[in-house]
Parts: C-alpha cells; structure tokens; sequence
C-alpha cells in the first residue's frame, strides 16, 4: 500500500503531517520543483566530487561493497540550489517539530549516484539508543525506466513498497524503525539521502558527527 500525498505547486504540510502519523512514512511524487531539481541533478552530475561510500562512523568507518557501492558528496551549502533545497528541509523541519514534537535539531545530507549494478543492502539509518538520525529523506532527481528502488520494509522485516526513482519526488520515514534498501541499479540514479537529527551534544559538539 503506498502512502502518497500529491504536493502539486505548494507543499500540503496538513497532509504530509497526517500521512506520516498514521504510517511512519509519506511518499511525496512532486516534492521540489522542476527548476530545483535540475539545478541539484545538473550539480550532482557534474560539479560534485563524489567518492566511494563508506559504512559506519569514526574508527568504524570503512569501505565494503558487499554492502553497498554507491558514491557521494555531503552538502557543504555553497550553492545556491543547495541552500534553497536545505531551506525547504528546514520548513518541513519546523512543521514536524510543532506538529509532532519530534524535537529536531538539524539536517545533514549528501548526494548519491548509483551506476548500473550498484547497491545497498538493507540497514536502518538508526538502532534504539545508538543513533540521534530520527527522519530518513530520499529525494530523486531523475527518473529511472527499472533498477535502483528503493525498498521499504516494515519492523518484521516484511515488504511495505519499492520505488523507483522519479525526479522531484521524495521517500520520508523513520531512521529507527523502518529497514531499506538500495535495489541494483540498471539506469544511473541520482538522488539526496539526507536525516533529520535530534540534538545529543556533548559541549557543543553533535554526537555523533557525520
């Protein structure tokens, strides 16, 4: 069953706020606009440095493509399509913490290419009391005729839907309870993986980092 909630021009904060209550996670076909997500997708294709992906944080982080070969940049906010696509995060940010006090405290994001037969094996972005990424957002930016879905699972690890990658369209969901996965590629995708994260510093410092 897939839980859409069609944006059109505006964002329809009240429907994307209900979705997400009743389901943990909101399908938005026509998230950002046309204009922005050419400007990303132009970025992400041919101004941003983008390197083999690791798994983990600090001294655990490593490279291991039998669990995932995907490439990738964070945003640093430099440019100006990053800044306009970091402020809309920032909106919905605002709306989540007002509507359903979830306490977030920032956004980190980064672009992500997947060439034909790159994966990501299923993981969750968050385990209970190890991690402060609370919102998983997947945002496309070009579409794909088959390969690379995203595949969504539920807390028994069961099926709930797989999507392929359109461009504009954004996958929304809980870091802790909802296991995915990158399905291989066959068209090149491209697309912003970003969290929304609750605050856990220490003097200042976010815990964990990036």
């Amino acid at each position: 069953m897939s839980v859409i909630v069609n944006t059109g021009d505006a964002l329809n904060f009240d429907a994307i706020i209900d979705a997400f209550y009743h389901h943990g996670w909101v399908w938005l076909p026509n998230f950002l606009s046309p204009q922005l997500n050419a400007a990303l997708l132009h970025e992400a294709q041919h101004e941003a440095e983008l390197t083999p992906a690791g798994i983990g944080r600090h001294n655990d982080h490593q490279l291991n493509q039998h669990i995932r070969r995907d490439a990738t940049q964070w945003f640093d906010g430099k440019s100006a399509a990053q800044q306009q696509y970091l402020a809309l995060m920032a909106q919905l940010q605002l709306v989540f913490n007002r509507r359903c006090f979830l306490g977030l405290f920032d956004f980190e994001c980064h672009f992500a290419r997947y060439k034909q037969g790159d994966y990501y094996q299923k993981h969750r972005d968050a385990f209970s009391g190890r991690s402060n990424r609370v919102l998983t957002t997947v945002s496309y930016l070009n579409s794909v005729t088959q390969g690379g879905e995203l595949a969504l699972y539920n807390e028994d690890e069961q099926l709930i839907d797989k999507f392929l990658p359109t461009a504009g369209s954004l996958v929304l969901f809980e870091s802790e309870r909802f296991p995915h996965a990158v399905l291989p590629a066959v068209d090149s995708r491209y697309s912003i993986a970003g969290w929304f994260r609750k605050n856990a510093s220490i003097n200042g410092v976010l815990d964990p980092a990036r």
